[in-house]
């Protein structure tokens, strides 16, 4: 009997002995004296097994057929292989036309000792942050690197923006490596089809914040380390950083991860994707579907976002302070660029300017806020990078191995010449290792 049945057969006594009526047992069990009274007459005829329920040990009538359990069965094992049960749920409803709840897909899996796809883990106890009322309040940025394409294609990274008010996946860039490219190019992105955000939440990748304890003098004058070129970026545009401290303080995009970890790879197995560029050109449908499921209404209707600026190429840049050389040229690590002659023919020779490196690979010279010079990218498929030598892979010159060192001999100790004597009439001689020196010389 079910908890809801047990009490039934005391009360059922107790009326039937006199101790109670019929209004105090229908009272007491939340039922209507009608009803209590045909629990009696059961109870006469079946005894205790009268109370229970009439449907008990009966098959449900929307119990799906056998056929229709072996055909999900099949499919999950086949074609929906490794999809959650939300995610299988979603395509047999979608795609196969079975309407099914999760919680069927579920059992069925189970039936057919099918393992789950993620292990169901006991959650740790942590302080909920809220979220941000206002979209575009704070966006938040990761970078995951994970077979994305399983045994079809080798590691990449994906870089991902997320808005924290509504939960909505604002960009993904797929990248071979996490890198200073991959994040500009996801800002780049952001604003263009958003616009500018109050702050960015991400972790301490070294692209992105500074890492190192060592402090200039210049630095030390100023109070603070010079940004990053990311950095740099953020406060031309007016955009705060926050530094997490631990994977969990960012967890909203960590569980994004996890997600697209199960059911992107699912998707582009689905649909035979097994290179970078079709990966690429499938994440803008995944991404739509995505937000269409997920997404939730921000709690305030007015936005955050403010309008990019025109210059966003320009801003988007990596900056170094340069002066020109004598023949009117600026470098940096691995590359240089001629000025043209200034007014009247003179020299650029020994101001200091700026060059920047945009994100297509352009490099541009500015002097007094103009831009003097500018360059197209000089290798197809640039990749912005800091321009240092910590930061670039130089070829190693050759170098020829040490020369063998001669063996010392044994050392001789030759007597100097006759020199002055002492006071006492005593001769002072003077010892050496080595050749003998000049004659009264130190």
């Amino acid at each position: 009997m079910s908890h809801k049945e047990v009490p039934r057969a005391g009360l059922v006594r107790a009326a039937r002995s006199g101790k109670i009526t019929n209004a105090e047992g229908a009272a007491a069990l939340g039922l209507s004296v009608r009803q209590f009274r045909r629990l009696k007459r059961a109870y006469e005829r079946r005894g205790v097994a009268g109370l229970q329920h009439g449907n008990r040990g009966r098959p449900s009538a929307r119990r799906l057929g056998q056929e229709v359990r072996g055909q999900i069965v099949q499919l999950l094992t086949t074609t929906y292989a490794g999809f959650n049960d939300h995610h299988a749920t979603e395509k047999l409803r979608e795609v196969e036309g079975l309407e099914v709840s999760r919680e069927t897909v579920r059992r069925l899996r189970q039936s057919a000792r099918l393992p789950a796809q993620r292990r169901r883990r006991p959650p740790r106890h942590r302080i909920r942050r809220e979220r941000q009322p206002r979209a575009g309040a704070m966006v938040l940025i990761d970078g995951s690197q994970h077979r994305w394409l399983e045994d079809r294609h080798e590691r990449f990274t994906l870089h991902g923006a997320v808005d924290d008010a509504t939960g909505q996946i604002l960009a993904l860039i797929v990248r071979p490596h996490e890198d200073l490219h991959g994040y500009v190019e996801l800002l780049h992105r952001v604003l263009q089809r958003h616009g500018v955000p109050l702050a960015l939440y991400g972790d301490r990748f070294g692209a992105l914040v500074r890492t190192d304890p060592h402090w200039s003098l210049e630095e030390q004058l100023a109070g603070r380390q010079t940004p990053t070129h990311f950095g740099q970026m953020l406060e031309d545009l007016g955009i705060g950083y926050i530094a997490a401290t631990s994977p969990q303080a960012k967890g909203r995009i960590e569980r994004l991860w996890g997600v697209l970890q199960d059911r992107l790879v699912a998707e582009l197995r689905l649909n035979g994707v097994a290179t970078l560029e079709g990966a690429r050109a499938r994440l803008p449908d995944f991404i739509a579907d995505y937000n269409r499921r997920f997404a939730r209404a921000p709690a305030a209707q007015d936005a955050a976002w403010r309008k990019a600026p025109r210059d966003l190429d320009h801003i988007l840049a990596c900056r170094y302070r340069r002066t020109v050389a004598r023949d009117n040229t600026v470098s940096i690590p691995h590359r240089w660029i001629q000025l043209p002659p200034r007014q009247r023919g003179r020299s650029w020779q020994g101001l200091q300017v700026e060059a920047r490196e945009l994100l297509d690979g352009r490099l541009r010279v500015i002097w007094n806020q103009q831009v003097i010079a500018e360059q197209a990218a000089t290798q197809p498929g640039f990749t912005l990078v800091p321009r240092s030598s910590a930061s670039l892979q130089r070829p190693v010159a050759f170098k020829a191995p040490p020369r063998p060192r001669p063996v010392p001999g044994p050392r001789t100790r030759t007597p100097s010449a006759p020199g002055r004597r002492t006071k006492s009439g005593q001769r002072w001689r003077r010892f050496t290792y080595g050749a003998a020196r000049h004659p009264g010389g130190t």
